[in-house]
């Protein structure tokens, strides 16, 4: 299904019903303050393996991110973490980065690898951060291929419909995105490791 949201917003129905969808397994695209992104409900294994095949990879050898909706909701699933970055996280959240974690035992265990790290995205977009606040967890999600693919069928929702729309539940179009991906920062050791320069800028 093609969900088109008004140039005005998204409407309180609609995000009841991507978290409906959300919650019964259903994969879903939305958009980012990146490129468009794939997601279901952070936990779901069945769906979790959908996703993973989207990008033609196996669940475990995929490089997955949770999205979260506040540094709060984020600090639920990493391990405690120092002043300093939380200053960091304040000043550059939401925004276009993915910020790599040392994973807490929250986590999922269909997430948790030999490295037990986690990638968080709190991501400046109005629709993703509705549908985290309405669901009340996190999504997993990875970034819609980009390998070899005109700019098109991972920035336009109508060529990508034609794409994805037997594989996936919902496809929301709020028109053409971002052609880069974030910018990664590894925070793993306590210091800035900036592991991919993408569209954001950090501020520290």
């Amino acid at each position: 299904m093609l969900l088109k949201i008004h140039s005005q917003g998204i409407e309180n129905s609609q995000v009841q019903e991507i978290c409906d969808c959300l919650e019964r397994g259903g994969l879903i695209i939305y958009p980012t303050d990146t490129v468009y992104a794939i997601a279901c409900k952070l936990g779901n294994m069945k769906a979790s393996e959908r996703l993973a095949a989207l990008k033609g990879k196996k669940f475990e050898k995929s490089d997955f991110s949770i999205v979260c909706n506040s540094i709060s909701q984020a600090s639920d699933f990493t391990k405690p973490i120092t002043n300093n970055i939380f200053k960091l996280l304040k000043d550059n959240t939401p925004g276009a980065f993915t910020f790599v974690f040392q994973a807490s035992t929250s986590i999922p265990r269909i997430l948790q690898t030999k490295k037990k790290t986690i990638g968080i995205r709190i991501p400046d977009n109005d629709i993703a951060l509705k549908i985290v606040e309405c669901l009340d967890y996190p999504l997993i999600t990875t970034s819609l291929p980009t390998k070899d693919l005109e700019v098109e069928c991972y920035t336009n929702p109508e060529y990508f419909y034609d794409l994805y729309c037997e594989r996936v539940e919902i496809i929301i179009n709020d028109g053409t995105g971002q052609e880069e991906t974030s910018t990664v920062i590894d925070l793993t050791g306590g210091e800035i490791d900036i592991l991919r320069e993408g569209l954001g800028v950090l501020q520290h």
